[in-house]
């Protein structure tokens, strides 16, 4: 008797065990299919809102509509009248990047129009709010978000141009680090307090929200790129227009000139200029600097030159012509060295000048290479009553001499251990390169940069190279 009670009690014992386990397995089944729903139609959620974010994406004006739209996008998807996407700058201030509707400043605002939605979102934009300050940079600073059922007596929006009734504010995140704040005021479901669910779409927004911020900053920054890469583009199509094709024939001087730039656009120049039926100026540069400011200064530089050319008078009164023009239309700092040359071709005979450019290299059949270096400080660096007098040389133009300037990127190339090539390197090949059979410029020039690039032995150049070489013809 006693055993058919033991199996009685077991049996019912299992079915309850059976019963509760059903019960269980129903309500855990019905969990995971709420939570499937929900993780699906977040899914969806934030598919089209990366669809559209990435549809709208197009153009430099759409760039700055993205976390506008973005912002209006989020409210509508919580259910918020106002909300706002701050973002962190480069000095750690929270800036508001995306508004929708009248979200109020931090900040004290004074005047009534302001309640307006677009004064109210020109003052937000304007304001930057520390970590730490507020709710929203207690957010930043903390990384907890903050759900306010009843805002209206919170002492932190006392302040508040328009009443807020209820917010929510969850922090953005980029790789673990504090990136942002969303915060959203005021239920558009009538004036009920936000619930659990809409704050838990706005925490799971905030994952998209910094996704289309990052989309932003690449895409800006593609977009800067692009126009750098038309502004060097356009700088070197200039520069190139401006540089001469070749040497005007001057017999008997035979003259050939080139350069070649570190960067896409050259601080060095060149040029010829015809001051009468005689004589023709042969002017090397090298403006301060690299790249476009480089370019720029160069440009100016060159202008000035071509200006002065045509009114010249003398070599040395052109220069300090020349110092007063740029040291009084260029910035602090801002200087050209230039080497001057003038050939008088019924005489026979050169004027050579420098502005702290490089030494002019003369060579002579038979004779070792000299260096000239006249007196005469860089263009624009000093004002005309401290810069002094510039040293003008003259000598004749000899049958077997051969004349080299150049910018100082020859000289200072570089090996990869560090190794410059230097001036008495320069002045052996100009003395070999100028003593082989038919010396003429262009392959006395060839054969300088060949053995510089040798001697490189890859390493990138790190300064632009100019050459002019001025031989008989």
């Amino acid at each position: 008797m006693y055993i058919d009670l033991f199996w009685v009690v077991l049996a019912v014992a299992l079915y309850v065990a059976l019963i509760i386990f059903v019960f269980w397995a129903q309500r855990r089944l019905s969990r995971l299919n709420a939570a499937l729903v929900d993780a699906l139609h977040k899914k969806a959620e934030a598919g089209n809102f990366l669809s559209l974010f990435a549809k709208n994406l197009t153009g430099t004006d759409a760039l700055r509509e993205a976390m506008p739209r973005t912002a209006r996008y989020v409210a509508d998807l919580v259910g918020a009248k106002a909300l706002c996407i701050f973002t962190m700058d480069d000095a750690g201030y929270l800036v508001a990047s995306g508004v929708s509707g009248p979200f109020p400043p931090s900040h004290c605002v004074s005047h009534h129009v302001l309640t307006k939605p677009v004064y109210l979102t020109s003052a937000l934009k304007s304001e930057k709010i520390k970590v730490g300050e507020g709710i929203i940079g207690e957010v930043a600073l903390t990384g907890v978000g903050v759900l306010l059922e009843d805002a209206s007596e919170d002492e932190r929006l006392a302040n508040s141009p328009i009443l807020i009734e209820t917010l929510m504010a969850v922090p953005m995140r980029n790789a673990g680090r504090i990136c942002g704040v969303i915060c959203a005021i005021n239920n558009t479901h009538g004036n009920a307090p936000f619930s659990l669910e809409q704050f838990g779409v706005l925490k799971f927004m905030s994952e998209q929200v910094v996704l289309a911020n990052n989309i932003v900053k690449v895409y800006a920054n593609m977009s800067k790129q692009q126009r750098i890469s038309q502004e060097l583009n356009f700088a070197k199509q200039l520069q190139t227009s401006l540089t001469p094709k070749s040497a005007p024939a001057w017999a008997p001087f035979d003259i050939y000139a080139s350069t070649t730039s570190a960067k896409e656009v050259s601080g060095d120049f060149f040029d010829f200029l015809k001051i009468d039926e005689d004589r023709l100026l042969v002017v090397v540069g090298d403006a301060c600097g690299k790249g476009i400011p480089a370019c720029m200064l160069m440009a100016t530089a060159r202008s000035f030159i071509k200006a002065c050319a045509e009114r010249f008078s003398t070599l040395r009164e052109m220069i300090a012509g020349l110092n007063n023009d740029l040291f009084y239309d260029t910035g602090d700092e801002r200087f050209v060295t230039v080497a001057f040359c003038l050939l008088d071709r019924r005489r026979r005979t050169v004027e050579y000048a420098r502005a702290g450019h490089t030494e002019l290299l003369v060579k002579r059949s038979g004779h070792p290479v000299r260096c000239i270096f006249p007196d005469g400080a860089a263009l624009g660096l000093l004002p005309p009553e401290v810069v002094g007098n510039f040293d003008i040389l003259s000598f004749a133009f000899m049958e077997d001499m051969s004349l080299l300037l150049f910018s100082d990127g020859i000289t200072e190339a570089l090996t990869p251990e560090g190794e410059e090539f230097g001036l008495e390197a320069l002045k052996q090949v100009f003395l070999e390169a100028t003593e082989a059979e038919d010396a003429s410029p262009k392959k006395i020039a060839a054969g300088i940069r060949t053995a510089v690039e040798n001697f490189a032995q890859g390493e990138p150049q790190a300064d632009d190279q100019t050459i002019a070489v001025i031989s008989n013809v």
